[in-house]
């Protein structure tokens, strides 16, 4: 007989009745709010199309590195999970086989809680995975998948998303964000997200190759680092234009350098013709994370950053299956000091809004909660990746709660490539934040009506007044 699918109301509640019944009608308060999703990783071309999703194989599995991981390590080979790079394409059935195999593992983790929750409540699945019911869970979930209801347009109106923002390389046309823009039957809003990365350190493989096409589009020499920023400028212009509200920049540690112009032109030259000594790529880019905080002064786009992440460590299987296959490890991050050049020069400038995300938790006490406590450009990042999990939140709302208060977060993040799984990751966030609140009213703290105002603050003032929504 296959184990019960836990659904339960009260799940992430306090044990405690008293103070359960404080979070949940916090939790009502907020639990039917629009969505607000300021950064992740659908791709909007699946609204576009609005396509029916292939199978429940390719939907919770093959793009989903939280899941494959933990498959992965118990000794799965990745091409048995349908990622292209083995011997012969795996069959999606019997992918799913293999998960339902292995569902086990995710018992207590964050995806086996959000996973549980869409099999649920999406699909009205009541029992757990096994070997067992897999073939009749397939079924089930590809049935639901052939209807209209589960379409990516019906989904989105379904989940109540209002904003969904996106991640998109610099000289991206972003044709499907302006055709869901020029829909009148698509409600909502789809942001581009300027994420400039690999155009900015001249380490990342093709460097000088983007370089290139920057100038191109802007017709201005390649050997050029005034029209090289000029280029930026302008690419960040066009994202202005169509809708984007911020800039994303994913970094291994938050670096940022002060050089002059004739300094910072050698660099650009040196770098451009492979000629960079021994940590000049890192200093290069450490400016231009600078200069981005300077263009965001300017055009207004918030900046996040996203550091701390050894990406691709394990390099037989990225080479093999490329990236973002569940095989990047979080590595200590320091900001105090990296950051300081970027906080002299603008950390007080009014409309300027930096974000400061960490997968380092002794960070959120020790220094981002005091500088985002001093400096009124800096929030505090949602936990993301590995912590944006049920016992990691709350253990960041007692972190940095005390020195910073709640109008210094950044409101829930979902950063997914999941999209089935935003409604889990958001109702999660906000019966946390009722669990949280509710522990403080419960100790005599804040009173209830504090708590009601904050919690709906978290929920949509904080995060439409952070990105400027």
């Amino acid at each position: 007989m296959p184990t019960k699918l836990l659904n339960d109301p009260d799940r992430l509640f306090p044990v405690d009745a008293t103070t359960r019944a404080v979070a949940r009608d916090l939790y009502e308060r907020v639990a039917a709010m629009p969505i607000l999703s300021p950064h992740g990783h659908v791709d909007p071309r699946i609204l576009v199309e609005d396509v029916p999703f292939t199978d429940a194989a390719e939907l919770f599995i093959r793009y989903d590195h939280y899941v494959t991981r933990l498959m992965h390590s118990a000794g799965v080979d990745l091409s048995e999970l349908g990622i292209p790079g083995g011997d012969r394409p795996a069959e999606p059935r019997d992918v799913w086989r293999t998960f339902c195999a292995h569902w086990r593992l995710y018992a207590g983790t964050a995806s086996g809680y959000w996973l549980q929750s869409i099999l649920a409540q999406q699909f009205g699945i009541t029992e757990q995975p096994e070997p067992g019911n897999a073939d009749a869970l397939f079924d089930t979930i590809n049935a639901a998948l052939a209807t209209d209801s589960f379409r990516p347009r019906a989904l989105f109106d379904r989940f109540g998303i209002e904003v969904l923002a996106t991640t998109d390389d610099p000289m991206d046309d972003l044709a499907p964000h302006a055709a869901l823009a020029a829909d009148p039957t698509f409600r909502g809003r789809v942001l581009p997200t300027f994420r400039p990365d690999a155009y900015l350190d001249p380490a990342a493989p093709g460097w000088t190759e983007r370089i290139a096409r920057l100038a191109s589009w802007n017709g201005t020499p390649e050997a050029s680092y005034g029209g090289y920023l000029e280029a930026l400028e302008g690419r960040r212009r066009y994202f202005v234009e169509h809708g984007a509200v911020s800039a994303d920049h994913g970094v291994v540690q938050p670096l940022t350098v002060e050089l002059d112009e004739a300094e910072a032109a050698a660099l650009f030259e040196r770098a451009r013709s492979g000629r960079l000594a021994a940590g000049e790529a890192q200093v290069f880019a450490g400016h231009m994370l600078l200069q981005m905080a300077r263009m965001s002064c300017d055009d207004g786009l918030v900046m996040t950053i996203h550091p701390g992440v050894f990406r691709n460590h394990d390099t037989e299987t990225f080479h093999r299956f490329g990236p973002d296959m569940g095989n990047d490890i979080p590595v200590a991050t320091s900001y105090v000091e990296p950051l300081r050049p970027l906080l002299q020069r603008y950390g007080n400038t009014p409309g300027f809004h930096v974000v400061l995300f960490s997968i380092d938790e002794t960070v959120y006490s020790r220094e981002i909660a005091p500088l985002a406590g001093y400096y009124s450009s800096v929030f505090i990042g949602a936990p993301w990746w590995f912590l944006d999990a049920p016992d990691a939140v709350l253990r960041f709302r007692a972190a940095v709660t005390e020195t910073a208060g709640f109008s210094r977060s950044s409101g829930f993040i979902d950063d997914t490539r999941a999209f089935l799984s935003i409604p889990a990751r958001h109702d999660m966030s906000r019966r946390l934040d009722a669990t949280f609140l509710a522990r403080l009213v419960g100790e005599g703290r804040i009173d209830v009506a504090t708590a009601e105002s904050i919690i709906v603050d978290l929920v949509d003032a904080q995060p439409r007044k952070v990105f400027k929504l």
